[in-house]
């Protein structure tokens, strides 16, 4: 998302501006009944709250699977209400699903200036790979759930669960090998040649730590939206 606007700024001086003139656009399928986001700064600052809200859920998650692992209650592996594996992955899928979906709402919007930089394949070489490692995930659960891959089916030394895992960690790295390939392809190193020969190795490992960008991003959000509430809450006073 804010590669996206970074590339939007420099082209076009007020994107808010921009994007007011534009038709109205109506939700994407699933959300096409939803009444449309106006055009103009409610668009953008819900499609930013919308891919922002995951950056902040996941490290959560991750940070409570972690605590579910250590007290022994995730069971990598099974797919079952049971164990906290299935609500936390429930959670986070619907996190990332309604990301990418703002995400792909603002590009539906911004499809023709945005087509230089070719943002659909490094869309899908990102987010396609999280979909896959879910599904494939959900997938081999369920083929152990349903006893496909079983105690007797496997081999005496390891447990369905285990072979579950490995078998999860082997496909994976055969994806990556593709990914990488499509990476090389999408985000090639040719337009930054001349910022890399300006700049050190070590200033690009600083910038490579940095998150300025996604704290600054929450901080101005969380401002928008206290803003917001004050002003309907103003509103509704008066009214």
């Amino acid at each position: 998302m804010i590669f996206l606007t970074n590339y939007l700024t420099i082209r076009i001086p007020n994107v808010m501006l921009y994007l007011e003139a534009k038709e109205q656009e109506q939700h994407l399928i699933p959300l096409f009944c939803c009444p449309p986001w106006a055009m103009g700064e409610m668009l953008l600052f819900r499609c930013k709250l919308g891919v922002l809200q995951y950056t902040v859920i996941r490290p959560i998650i991750s940070s409570i699977t972690l605590i579910c692992e250590m007290v022994g209650v995730y069971d990598e592996g099974k797919f079952g209400f049971s164990n906290a594996r299935t609500y936390l992955v429930i959670i986070n899928n619907l996190s990332e699903l309604f990301a990418m979906y703002c995400l792909l709402l603002f590009y539906t919007v911004l499809k023709e200036e945005l087509s230089p930089i070719k943002p659909v394949g490094k869309f899908l070489c990102v987010k396609l790979v999280a979909f896959v490692l879910f599904w494939q995930a959900v997938l081999i659960a369920l083929l152990v759930k349903v006893g496909v891959i079983s105690e007797k089916h496997t081999w005496e030394w390891q447990s369905a669960e285990a072979v579950a895992m490995g078998l999860q960690d082997f496909i994976i790295c055969l994806e990556m090998f593709l990914v990488a390939i499509a990476h090389y392809h999408f985000f090639s190193y040719k337009p930054y040649i001349r910022e890399a020969e300006e700049g050190s190795c070590f200033d690009s490992f600083m910038a490579m730590w940095d998150v300025s960008d996604i704290t600054d991003d929450i901080s101005d959000q969380i401002i928008h939206m206290g803003s917001t509430m004050r002003g309907y809450q103003k509103k509704k006073m008066f009214s």
